[in-house]
């Protein structure tokens, strides 16, 4: 069990049953080179539950968080049943965005589907409210994919947001699909001290409520910070997060993720 707000260690167990195989490479620009002449094969417009605008000021999407937030909700993930999670994760330069998502496959621990959507920056830099900065670009990212992934991992904060909807929360509720922020800083809430071991765990509590988990998927590296996005609980998210981080502290679809954000291939 994950611990509680009493501020308990935790250790979370690895999976057990998953074999290691050396995920193949590939230039990004042959994959959407491919999503345009495989077109019947692409997953069709996204369905997307509760849309909105997205052209909106920053009081308009305060208010569209506050709206759409009681709609996240936890509830467990079946292991068994999950093949495939998406990395997911965005770069900013200058007047330019590039959204990368990265499908990986748990079992065989390959890179199965990849795809970028590159475009202008459609909203301003305004804290807490990333999701209305990044989804526009990550959903035609999504369109070019062969198939949509059981999970969505982004490098990005959940329902530890002071609104209680960070970037993993609005893009769960837009999908109707598990997703969950694993991210490399804190933006609320405060931990306990974890112990240098892999698989240590410290509640991440913001006003007294638990947000998340500080999670320490390496011995003696600084921790990640999991937290809820949709469709999933916080022990299973933690879980999901440890089991996929192989050899850097991020999970490996977010690791992958970021490398095609920045780098344009992995």
């Amino acid at each position: 069990m994950l611990a509680g707000t009493d501020g308990a260690v935790t250790a979370l167990a690895l999976e057990d049953g998953a074999r290691l195989t050396r995920s193949p490479s590939g230039t990004t620009e042959a994959c959407c080179a491919s999503r345009s002449t495989l077109a019947l094969d692409a997953v069709p417009a996204l369905d997307l539950h509760h849309a909105h605008d997205w052209d909106v000021t920053p009081t308009e999407a305060v208010a569209i968080q506050r709206e759409l937030s009681p709609l996240v909700r936890e509830e467990p993930l079946d292991f068994e049943a999950v093949k495939t999670v998406a990395g997911l994760d965005v770069s900013v330069r200058d007047d330019r965005v590039r959204a990368a998502v990265v499908v990986y496959d748990v079992y065989e621990r390959a890179v199965v589907d990849q795809a970028i959507w590159e475009g202008p920056v459609a909203f301003p830099y305004v804290p807490g409210l990333l999701s209305f900065r990044e989804v526009p670009a990550i959903l035609p990212a999504l369109e070019q994919l062969e198939s949509l992934p059981d999970v969505y991992m982004l490098d990005a904060q959940g329902y530890a947001h002071p609104r209680r909807f960070g970037l993993a929360c609005h893009l769960g509720v837009l999908l109707e699909a598990p997703a969950l922020g694993v991210a490399k800083s804190i933006l609320v809430g405060r931990h306990a001290d974890l112990e240098d071991d892999k698989g240590s765990a410290q509640p991440l509590v913001h006003k007294g409520e638990t947000v998340g988990l500080a999670l320490r998927t390496r011995e003696r590296v600084k921790p990640v910070y999991v937290s809820v996005g949709h469709r999933i609980t916080l022990r299973d998210a933690g879980r999901l997060s440890l089991r996929l981080a192989e050899k850097v502290k991020l999970p490996q679809p977010t690791h992958l993720a970021h490398r095609l954000s920045y780098k344009g291939e992995l």
